[in-house]
């Protein structure tokens, strides 16, 4: 990307970034109390949970709608069962008021329906009478475990006459981040980004969300994005708890360069809302 970059000081950025990022929940029945940990209209994604599947996402994205919050439901192609389906989903969505989704491909192995990927589900919604203000697509700043760059290059420049902007997988490393926005600007994607980061994490707290939900939706998220290897390494290195600090002062220059577009973060919150919001009201009280 030419130019120098318009940076902005790191404490500017990181107000930048934390003042009003998207938290991402799983629709366990936790989400209740955590909740009420957020501020009041608080921008939340819901996950779809290969545990749970698709219904708990829309049950949980009703209930706090009418809570007042902005809810972002994560509709996973792989877990819709055919164009009915579809259109009773985004009929439910639009009647809770929701005006935003994001369309994964979703990780089941094999489809509940006709629908495989993340395209095919956005090509399908363009025929429903029911539209959606925004719609977000996935990013790969440090590539798939399956999937080829090349490929998923192919996939981006597919989708995005359907999407509004971008959310990147969970990443550690800003630096990652940044070269990947580099590279699809440079192929023409102009699609805002948000940056996937994690939340405060404590492991103990990890693992008992993991095996309340039997397979471990959070620790099989994390072996799929980052490596459970790099993220056992991050939690020892932290005795136990991470924190994002590093990753977001990393991200902090870039925070409002109009080239990189990054139009906030996307906290994976893992369900552990309380210590992400005392660590996020420190952190917002020590830049400001």
């Amino acid at each position: 990307m030419s130019g120098e970059i318009q940076s902005i000081p790191t404490a500017e950025g990181m107000v930048e970034l934390l003042e009003e990022p998207r938290f991402e929940l799983m629709p366990f029945e936790s989400i209740d109390e955590q909740l009420g940990h957020l501020p009041e209209g608080s921008e939340i994604a819901i996950t779809t949970s290969p545990t749970l599947g698709l219904e708990a996402t829309i049950e949980w994205s009703e209930r706090a709608s009418e809570r007042g919050y902005e809810i972002v439901p994560h509709v996973a192609a792989r877990y819709v069962e055919d164009q009915d389906h579809l259109e009773e989903i985004a009929r439910r969505l639009t009647e809770a008021g929701v005006t935003d989704i994001f369309v994964p491909g979703g990780d089941r192995e094999e489809p509940a329906g006709e629908f495989e990927s993340a395209l095919e589900l956005l090509v399908a919604l363009e025929e429903l009478p029911y539209s959606f203000a925004e719609v977000g697509i996935t990013g790969y700043p440090e590539g798939h475990a399956f999937i080829d760059d090349e490929t998923l290059a192919e996939s981006m420049a597919e989708k995005e006459p359907y999407a509004t902007y971008i959310v990147t997988q969970l990443c550690y490393d800003p630096d990652a981040v940044i070269e990947w926005v580099e590279e699809i600007r440079a192929r023409g994607v102009e699609l805002p980004v948000e940056v996937g980061i994690p939340g405060v994490m404590k492991y103990q707290r990890l693992l008992g969300i993991s095996k309340k939900v039997g397979v471990g939706d959070s620790v099989r998220f994390l072996k799929k994005t980052s490596g459970i290897v790099g993220f056992v390494r991050q939690l020892v290195g932290s005795r136990g708890t991470y924190s994002p600090d590093t990753l977001l002062e990393g991200l902090a220059p870039y925070a409002t360069d109009p080239r990189y577009d990054i139009r906030g973060v996307h906290i994976y919150a893992f369900n552990q809302v309380p210590d992400l919001e005392s660590w996020r009201a420190e952190t917002l009280e020590k830049h400001r």
